[in-house]
């Protein structure tokens, strides 16, 4: 049944990875402020440890102005059985001792799974924020998590058409899914006056303004087959011959690269600046300034749409159509470099576009989010 006045209701968010948190911190907030008179949300924060850097959390942490979470799980790195399985030993207890009304998991990485799994199991409802996105390519981890999760969530909130086109497909009932535009775009509007690129990129020895590009480079299709790498560290190379280049190492990356000569090869060209992870406050000041943004990741594709920066995806495929369709991003190849460096010319030699926003990427997801969830009526679905 709805939610009444003197309901208490008792959320569970579960996060796994850094892009999971700029997510989950607009729900949080909304949920936070809900003053309809309907609901009281009790809110409890599970931090997976799927993806940590002890060095990062704290700064991290204070950028999106987010409370350290309730729980942290420490599943640390592993293969993709092993931490879905750790998430779900380490999960369970916590879910049983705190008896949530709902679960709220985000994104598309194993923890996302692992958290829809055990609350289902659990007979706990799944809410999954950033449901119904799908690159049609199933060799990727993330499309597998993206699918799973989706079949077991009783709420499913969307941030784009083609997301509540696809659930369809799959023959979701359109009663679960609501678009509710995108969170993360919620902690860019928050956060983007906060930002102070020019100054960051000073520190690290580059212009001011759109007179760098930004790479960032993670994906196991990239970065774990050698002859892959050593083409993109290649296509970096040749890249600094245009405009300086700053690359923030993903850890997993750095482990890669160091294998060989190539971080060598990168760290030696005086054009290319190398960096440890950034803060958000930082990187998205920095990205806010980039002349072309160069990436495999999807939050990336999302940010640069709506700050009105090229990007280019060094993917074949997305999840994040959208991205293209309305936005300013552009899928290359990764193992044609040729097409990579023309890309990056033919973006150079344009003035910077416009930025556009899709529909409902407003700064108000998170809000549309909590609404959905205090009208929630329990006993239709």
């Amino acid at each position: 049944m709805p939610l009444t006045l003197s309901s208490r209701f008792k959320i569970l968010h579960v996060a796994g990875a850094r892009p999971n948190f700029m997510k989950v911190a607009p729900v949080m907030a909304a949920a936070a402020e809900w003053r309809s008179g309907t609901v009281r949300f009790e809110q409890v924060l599970v931090h997976t440890g799927q993806h940590y850097d002890a060095t990062m959390s704290d700064v991290f942490f204070r950028d999106l102005v987010l409370a350290a979470p309730d729980y942290s799980l420490g599943v640390g790195s592993g293969s993709h059985a092993q931490q879905t399985a750790d998430v779900l030993r380490r999960l369970e207890p916590v879910l049983i001792d705190t008896a949530p009304d709902l679960v709220v998991t985000v994104g598309d990485v194993n923890s996302t799974l692992a958290a829809a799994l055990c609350a289902a199991k659990l007979c706990i409802p799944v809410a999954h924020v950033e449901a119904g996105l799908r690159s049609g390519d199933r060799t990727m981890p993330e499309e597998i998590n993206r699918l799973l999760t989706d079949q077991l969530s009783t709420l499913l909130f969307t941030t784009s058409r083609d997301a509540d086109r696809n659930l369809a497909g799959e023959g979701i009932d359109p009663s679960r899914v609501h678009l509710v535009g995108n969170p993360m775009i919620d902690t860019v509007d928050r956060l983007r006056a906060r930002t102070d690129g020019a100054s960051a990129a000073r520190r690290l020895g580059l212009a001011s303004s759109r007179e760098y590009a930004l790479v960032t480079l993670h994906r196991p299709s990239n970065v774990d087959d050698p002859a892959r790498l050593s083409e993109l560290v290649d296509l970096l190379l040749r890249l600094a011959r245009r405009l300086p280049v700053l690359f923030p190492v993903h850890a997993r990356t750095r482990k890669r690269l160091a294998d060989t000569e190539r971080l060598a090869r990168l760290a030696a060209e005086p054009r290319i600046v190398l960096t440890e992870p950034l803060g958000y406050l930082d990187f998205l000041g920095l990205m806010s300034g980039a002349r072309l943004v160069l990436t495999d990741s999807g939050g990336v594709q999302e940010e640069t749409t709506v700050l009105g920066v090229p990007c280019l995806t060094l993917r074949t495929t997305t999840e994040r159509p959208v991205t293209i369709t309305e936005g300013t991003n552009r899928l290359v190849d990764p193992s044609d470099p040729a097409a990579v460096v023309a890309a990056a010319d033919e973006t150079l030699a344009r003035p910077m576009p416009t930025a556009r926003r899709p529909y409902l990427w407003d700064g108000h997801a998170g809000r549309r989010i909590v609404a959905v969830i205090a009208g929630w009526d329990r006993q239709a679905l």
